[in-house]
């Protein structure tokens, strides 16, 4: 579908319409889901190599020798597929103790660069090694069934968890079932959070009645403390003021391969796609166009757009706005609440891409 912009002294400008995320509905395959288990776009060329610790936090570059080190002994050959462990090293036995390790820090300090660089590191092949956010987790085993996920990665020698969060008792359960097999059958851990492994959980749900479960999950990690500042937010200008909606529109036709969608319209939308599949939601787009920007009204709604924009984010997809700033999304209640890490963290997000977006804007 094609429109035409007019521009005072110039003949009219044939554009193609903008597309609408209110319009897709994709199906995503299972195995889709298997083999997008790898580190996003934005992380693609990261490295140890790459991260720049900040000299006024020291355990930045901890983390970094702790990591390199913990990949480097990685490097043993797995039962691929077997589900069972086999070494082929004459290496004495790795010593007792977690199999993993969890980066705990706050937003922006650059874990999930440490975390793909780790990936990147680790001396397996990329079908061995499985990189993804606990929500893609949970949605490979809603996908897959709880057993053919055990066996799927069973034979991986490193499973990368990115925000790991346990919002409900029901995802503890599981988390905490399926990790203890993927230990047993000789998998490595690596994760990151802002909360601590013996943490997870508080102020959800009541986290006492699931200790055993939490405690579990805990013994498979070493904790790793990263401490900075917000890298989004190190020498960067304040996030851009939003746009006019006729902006915002004209921004979407100019661009090419946006889309442009009520805020409104796309929450609801949200509503009707199952979480699983919002990353081929915003397959191809080179960026997302909003209209009339709005405070999310409710908590369900609230955890909707946060998996969508830290889809947004991995594959850097520039967010333009028009409406309240982003850092007006989220209510004093859902920011002093039980998710209010996943709040600030999309926020933050969210905010990083609108930067991204200011050079849409004709000037």
């Amino acid at each position: 579908m094609s429109s035409t912009i007019a521009v005072p002294g110039q003949s009219p400008i044939a554009e193609t319409a903008p597309l609408s995320l209110c319009a897709l509905e994709p199906h995503v395959p299972a195995d889709r889901l298997v083999a997008e288990m790898v580190p996003p776009p934005r992380f693609d060329s990261v490295r140890f190599g790459t991260y720049v610790p900040d000299p006024h936090q020291p355990s930045q570059t901890e983390a970094v020798e702790v990591l390199s080190g913990f990949a480097a002994g990685l490097g043993g050959a797995h039962a691929s597929g077997s589900g069972k462990r086999k070494w082929f090293s004459r290496k004495p036995a790795a010593p007792a103790g977690p199999l993993g390790v969890y980066l705990d820090g706050g937003y922006g300090v650059g874990k999930t660069h440490l975390l793909a660089s780790l990936w990147h590191a680790t001396p397996a092949a990329s079908s061995l090694k499985a990189f993804g956010t606990f929500v893609e987790l949970t949605n490979l085993v809603g996908a897959l069934g709880f057993q053919q996920t055990v066996r799927t990665l069973s034979g991986h020698r490193l499973l990368c968890i990115d925000e790991f969060e346990l919002d409900d008792p029901g995802d503890t359960v599981l988390v905490s079932s399926l990790l203890s097999r993927l230990v047993e059958a000789g998998v490595a851990l690596a994760a990151t959070s802002n909360t601590l492994p013996g943490k997870l959980g508080e102020g959800r749900f009541a986290a006492a009645d699931f200790l055993r479960e939490i405690q579990g999950l805990s013994a498979h990690f070493r904790p790793l403390r990263i401490d900075g500042e917000d890298y989004r937010h190190r020498g960067l200008p304040e996030a851009p003021a939003p746009y006019s909606d006729e902006q915002v529109t004209k921004a979407a036709y100019a661009a090419g391969g946006a889309s442009l969608d009520d805020f409104p319209s796309l929450l609801d939308h949200l509503a009707r796609v199952h979480p699983s599949r919002y990353g081929a939601l915003t397959d191809g787009l080179r960026a997302v166009c909003l209209t009339d920007v709005q405070p999310v009204p409710d908590q369900s709604t609230a955890l909707r757009l946060v998996v969508l924009a830290d889809r947004l984010y991995d594959r850097e997809v520039p967010v333009l706005a028009s409406g309240v700033p982003f850092d007006r999304l989220f209510s004093d209640e859902m920011l002093n609440g039980g998710y209010r890490k996943k709040y600030f963290r999309a926020i933050s997000r969210l905010t990083a891409l609108a930067r991204d977006a200011k050079g849409l804007v004709a000037q």
